[in-house]
């Protein structure tokens, strides 16, 4: 499957703007994943947004609540959020460096794959890429992609660019807590020279193939198993089979119905393309708009 931008926009460097994608650098369907399925039916379980004392919902009823003292909630409409102006949501800018290992570990949080998007933007590029890499640099900017302003670290990897965001310090709980009841004192010299010894033996060069993920593969041999034997239950995903896989599953045929029907008809021509083939040819979808 071919990869799909995150983010798309300018990578920036002083007066130097590159255009740029952003694709993630992991796949979140590399390993199992289950269904849940209700158990006396053998139906897949799906998840409704709903209000008590109301029911299921429309998606474009839910407004943006921020909490406050006392059980009330601030109400924002999406489109004042949408209206909020930042340079972030189209140019990461590079606006400081520091050295390749002084950014802690535990302030890193997820990898990202950065690309030019065309010829004209590459040579620009490779000049971003050779410096940082001749430098032993890491280049420090901030981004908006998914209703959040991120904190970046840009590196050289490969013949490419690797983007990682990072946390910001009032995201890092600290560790004193949890630390400083741990005697202050040193070690034993002879089990630290056993010690070290262990870790000697046992360094070498990074390599990730080399680790496997042994739940997943006996998991994957589980599966296997149960399916050659006939005797194991099973269910029919019927009405369910068409309909994207994941435990948080909503009904995106009915999400579409009720887009639509909260609109007056005004999005004719984005959703029913897509309702249209799940439906017999004699049914027709509802188009008539509310009358005022």
């Amino acid at each position: 499957m071919a990869s799909r931008a995150v983010w798309k926009g300018q990578l920036r460097l002083s007066l130097v703007s590159i255009a740029v994608e952003i694709h993630s650098a992991t796949q979140s369907g590399a390993r199992v994943s289950f269904r849940q399925i209700h158990g006396p039916s053998g139906k897949a379980v799906r998840y409704e947004k709903t209000v008590p004392g109301i029911g299921p919902i429309s998606t474009g009823d839910i407004l943006k609540g921020y909490e406050l003292p006392g059980d009330e909630y601030l109400l924002l409409q999406p489109e004042e959020i949408d209206a909020i102006k930042l340079e972030t949501k189209k140019t990461l800018e590079l606006v400081q460096f520091v050295g390749e290992g002084e950014i802690p570990p535990l302030y890193y949080d997820k990898p990202y794959y950065v690309v030019p998007t065309d010829e004209l933007a590459e040579d620009a590029y490779r000049v971003v890429r050779d410096a940082l890499r001749k430098a032993g640099k890491v280049g420090l900017g901030q981004l908006t992609m998914r209703g959040k302003e991120a904190l970046c670290a840009v590196r050289p990897c490969g013949d490419g660019l690797l983007m990682e965001t990072l946390y910001y310090a009032d995201e890092i709980r600290s560790a004193e807590p949890l630390f400083s009841q741990i005697e202050d004192a040193p070690a034993d010299a002879d089990l630290l020279a056993v010690a070290t010894q262990l870790i000697d033996r046992k360094t070498a060069p990074f390599d990730a193939k080399v680790f496997k993920d042994h739940y997943d593969i006996a998991l994957r041999a589980l599966i296997e198993a149960k399916r050659k034997n006939r005797k194991t239950p099973r269910s029919a995903a019927g009405e369910d089979a068409a309909r994207p896989n994941g435990e948080n599953v909503v009904d995106l045929m009915e999400a579409l119905r009720q887009s639509l029907k909260a609109s007056g008809g005004k999005d004719a021509g984005k959703a029913p393309a897509k309702a249209r083939t799940a439906r017999k040819p004699t049914a027709k979808p509802a188009r008539k708009p509310k009358s005022a």
